[in-house]
């Protein structure tokens, strides 16, 4: 491999989309619209659509290109851990998963990492998904040089849901 001098991403580089592969874009379309909220903002036919939070152009691309009536991928295969979708406030999340329980969808964990509360699931293809809300950065735990100290503990989900009437 070439040697290259020292780089750093830019500090206000963001992540713009991420694109699954899915085998029945409704059943997506169904999940990531009907039950999280996203809207659509452009379909390819019956085999792709692009769908977003807030009228970006799109926060998702969901495809069945490759994978139309396919079997989820392995769980012990290399590939996507999970998509994490961050919630504004506490409440906002909150809100999600008060409408989760309203319909019984299993989460598959929930933690409070210090720098953010999140929940855990899986959609339709069981490609994880995470929601979560970041706390503001002056209260991220740190360790005694400074440096940051995440961890995981468990999340307390009624004092999650007591933030929505």
């Amino acid at each position: 491999m070439v040697s290259l001098p020292h780089y750093n991403i830019p500090a206000k580089t963001r992540i713009g989309h991420v694109h699954l592969k899915v085998a029945n874009l409704q059943r997506s379309l169904d999940f990531y619209c009907g039950i999280l909220g996203f809207e659509v903002t452009m379909t390819y036919g019956q085999e792709a659509a692009f769908i977003s939070a807030g009228g970006y152009h799109h926060h998702i691309g969901l495809n069945t290109w490759h994978s139309k009536g396919a079997a989820p991928a392995p769980k012990q295969a290399p590939g996507l851990f999970h998509t994490a979708i961050v919630y504004p406030t506490r409440k906002e999340l909150a809100t999600i998963l008060k409408r989760l329980q309203t319909i019984d969808y299993p989460l598959t964990g929930a933690a409070d990492h210090g720098v953010s509360e999140a929940l855990y699931l899986n959609d339709p293809d069981e490609n994880g998904v995470e929601l979560y809300w970041d706390r503001p950065q002056k209260e991220w735990p740190q360790k005694p040089d400074g440096t940051l100290d995440m961890y995981t503990k468990s999340l307390d989900l009624n004092s999650l849901l007591a933030e929505v009437p």
